[in-house]
C-alpha cells in the first residue's frame, strides 16, 4: 500500500475529473490549505501536469492515477492502492448533445454518460470503504440540472438527479460518514465553454435566470467543495448545496439583468455584523475571532448575521425575515456583502407550517431581486440541531466572500446527525 501523508498533513482527499475545470480548481485549493490530493482523472497528461504545480512539502506527496471510471472493473482495483482517505470527491462527469432523452440508454453515449455521472461515484465509494477514515466526508458533485430540467441534453438531468438521490441514500445507509452534494450553476469550465462553442449553449441567454446576474468561476465551486469535504458538520449529511447564483430558485419569466458588481477574493476578510438578535447559545461564541481575522490592508466582505426569527412565535417567522431583510437594505443598497438568517427548527405545529414555507420562499425571492447588484440572501434552518460552533463554521462559509456564488438557498440541518468536525 502507498503511503500519502506524514501526520503534519491535514488529510488525504481523493478526486475524480481532478485534470481540469472544477476537479482542478479543487484540487489546487486543497493543496494549498495542506492536504494531501490523491488526484484521478483519464487524462495521463493534464493529470501529471497538475501534479507538478501543486503546492506540497516534504510531509506531503501528492499522488496520481490514470482511469476510466466508466469500467467498473478499474474502479474496484482501485481501492486495493489507496492511502486511507478523510475525503472523496466525486467530481467527474459528462455532458449529453443528445436531442432527446429517450435515446436507448444502451447506445454509447447515453451508456457512457449514466456510467460516469450516476454509476461511478456509487462504485468509488464502494472501492474506497475500506480506505475512508471514521467520520469521512462524501462529496457528490451533481448539478443544477438535477434540480430542474433541461432539454436536448440527452440523459444529462435524469443522471444529476439520480446522483442527489443516492447522496440522500448513502447518507441514510452509512451515518459515520458526512455525505453531501454540490449542484453547480453555470461556471466556466471546459464543458461550458464545449457547450457555447458548438452553439448548444448561448451564454447571455443562460444568464436571464440567474439572480446574480453571471457565470461562476471554478474557484468559487473548490471553495464550496472545501467546506463540503473538510469542513461540513454532521447535521448537514445528505443535504445539496446549490451554489447556482440563485438560478435553482429562480422561477420569473423576465429576463434579469447581468451583473452590477464586481466580486471580491475568496480569501477577503469575514466583517461580520449582528443584525438581529441571535439565540442564547449562539450569542456566547460569536465573538471568538471567526469574524474577525483579516488582513486589516485587504478589502473585507460585509456578512450580516440576523437570528431573530429563533426568537419569535412560530406563526410570527415570516415576519421577522422581512423586518430583517429590510434593515439589511436600510445599511446596504449594493454588493458585495450577505445576509445570513437563522431560523429555528422545521418541525412546527401543522398550522405554522405555511408561514415557514412562505419565509423560506420569501428568501429566494429577495435573492432573486437583488442578485444583480451583488446582494446575497440564504438562511440556515434548524439551528438548535447543530452546535453554535459548528453552526457558526457554517455560517461563516455561507456569509462569506467564497460563497459569493450562493444565494437564495435555506440548508435545512438534519437533526437526527451527530458529531462534527474531524
Amino acid at each position: 500500500m502507498s503511503s500519502c501523508s506524514e501526520p503534519q498533513s491535514k488529510g488525504t482527499v481523493l478526486i475524480t475529473g481532478a485534470a481540469s475545470g472544477i476537479g482542478k480548481a479543487t484540487a489546487e485549493l486543497f493543496a494549498q490549505r495542506g492536504w494531501c490530493c490523491v488526484l484521478l482523472d483519464r487524462d495521463l497528461e493534464r493529470l501529471w501536469q497538475l501534479k507538478s504545480q501543486l503546492v506540497s512539502s516534504n510531509h506531503q506527496k501528492h499522488l496520481c492515477r490514470v482511469l476510466d471510471l466508466t469500467d467498473p472493473a478499474a474502479i474496484q482495483s482501485l481501492g486495493q492502492d489507496l492511502p486511507e482517505l478523510d475525503a472523496l470527491i466525486n467530481n467527474a462527469g459528462m455532458s449529453d448533445s443528445g436531442a432527446s432523452a429517450l435515446e436507448p440508454v444502451d447506445e454509447e453515449v447515453p451508456a457512457r454518460l449514466m456510467a460516469l455521472n450516476l454509476a461511478a461515484p456509487a462504485r468509488m465509494v464502494q472501492a474506497c470503504t475500506h480506505r475512508l477514515r471514521t467520520g469521512a466526508r462524501i462529496v457528490n458533485v451533481a448539478s443544477g440540472a438535477g434540480l430542474r430540467a433541461i432539454p436536448h441534453r440527452g440523459l444529462y438531468s435524469p443522471s444529476k438527479a439520480g446522483l442527489l438521490a443516492q447522496t440522500r441514500a448513502l447518507a441514510q445507509a452509512r451515518p459515520a460518514w458526512t455525505v453531501t452534494s454540490l449542484a453547480p450553476g453555470f461556471v466556466k469550465t471546459d464543458l461550458v465553454q464545449q457547450l457555447i462553442d458548438s452553439g448548444r449553449l448561448n451564454p447571455a441567454e443562460a444568464l436571464f435566470k440567474v439572480p446574480l446576474g453571471r457565470m461562476a468561476e471554478p474557484w468559487e465551486m473548490a471553495q464550496a467543495l472545501y467546506f463540503l469535504a473538510a469542513q461540513a458538520p454532521a447535521p448537514m449529511s445528505g443535504q445539496t448545496l446549490a451554489v447556482c447564483g440563485g438560478s435553482s430558485v429562480y422561477g420569473g419569466s423576465q429576463k434579469l439583468p447581468q451583473a452590477e458588481y464586481d466580486t471580491l477574493a475568496p480569501d477577503s476578510p469575514l466583517l461580520i455584523t449582528i443584525l438581529g438578535p441571535l439565540p442564547a447559545t449562539w450569542s456566547s461564541t460569536a465573538h471568538k475571532g471567526e469574524a474577525f481575522t483579516a488582513d486589516a490592508s485587504a478589502p473585507g466582505y460585509n456578512g450580516y448575521v440576523d437570528g431573530s426569527a429563533c426568537l419569535v412565535p412560530d406563526d410570527q417567522v415570516l415576519r421577522a425575515v422581512q423586518t430583517a431583510a429590510s434593515h439589511f437594505l436600510e445599511r446596504l443598497t449594493f454588493g458585495p456583502a450577505s445576509l445570513t438568517l437563522l431560523l429555528p427548527s422545521h418541525q412546527v405545529p401543522w398550522e405554522h407550517a405555511g408561514d415557514r414555507a412562505a419565509a423560506r420562499m420569501l428568501v429566494s425571492t429577495l435573492a432573486a431581486e437583488w442578485g444583480t447588484k451583488g446582494l446575497r440572501i440564504n438562511a440556515i434552518e434548524g439551528v438548535d440541531h447543530v452546535s453554535p460552533d459548528h453552526g457558526w463554521q457554517l455560517l461563516r462559509y455561507m456569509a462569506g466572500a467564497g460563497a459569493q456564488y450562493l444565494t437564495g438557498q435555506t440548508l435545512c440541518l438534519n437533526q437526527n446527525a451527530s458529531g462534527g468536525f474531524s
